[in-house]
């Protein structure tokens, strides 16, 4: 049984019933509170969407105040791949739970994550099927390209968005994800911010808002 996850939410800024979902999912060492501002921030853009952003399933090894989807030794190659299969089952049930009770298609759901939380919403985000409308990431990677449900071009909306100064996951990393993501044939927008580290700037946070209109517009909600 997976473990049953919870965290702040927003709802719809223009009341009412939700027509998207959008689900943060936060940084090693953080929590749900790190990333449900950007609900605020968002609220005029998505004045329809309900924001939740839960926190991660384990205390973490390396701040005992914060949460961690899994751990982190940077020592082992495989142990993203290992941690973002180990976390998924409790992502996957969190995210169906929160479409039932919203009363939600699968389409009507964006994932946005800030590094390894980037790892937990594109490994999930591109296993689920029906796939989500988007998927952003800001300053994270790709743990690994699980076999793709439909086939190519029937994946998410993706956008990554990563700082040239980020001394946590390199720049790197990004770039990486997109050469993957395109071979698989998921197009992929991105963007670079100049002289930003491991965190989100203000032009990020305004892309990745104009992305999720847009891609939940083609996703006819």
């Amino acid at each position: 049984m997976a473990l049953a996850l919870d965290g702040p939410r927003l709802p719809p800024a223009a009341g009412g019933a939700a027509k998207q979902l959008v689900v943060f999912l936060h940084g090693y060492g953080a929590d749900g509170n790190d990333l449900i501002g950007l609900g605020r921030e968002w609220a005029r853009i998505l004045p329809h969407a309900a924001f939740v952003s839960p926190h991660a399933p384990e205390p973490c090894a390396m701040s005992p105040m914060g949460r961690q989807w899994f751990n982190l030794t940077f020592r082992d190659a495989g142990e993203l791949v290992r941690g973002v299969k180990h976390a998924a089952p409790a992502l996957d049930a969190f995210l169906d739970a929160e479409l039932k009770r919203l009363g939600l298609s699968p389409r009507a759901l964006a994932l946005v994550g800030f590094s390894q939380g980037t790892m937990m919403a594109l490994g999930v985000g591109l296993t689920r099927n029906p796939p989500p409308a988007a998927i952003v990431g800001y300053s994270g990677a790709l743990a690994a390209l699980e076999a793709l449900p439909g086939g190519p071009g029937v994946g998410p909306a993706i956008l990554l968005v990563h700082g040239d100064m980020d001394q946590v996951i390199p720049v790197d990393a990004m770039f990486l994800a997109r050469e993957q993501l395109a071979k698989a044939g998921l197009p992929v927008e991105w963007h670079v911010a100049e002289g930003i580290g491991h965190g989100i700037d203000g032009e990020g946070l305004r892309l990745g808002g104009a992305f999720l209109r847009q891609a939940f517009a083609s996703a006819g909600h």
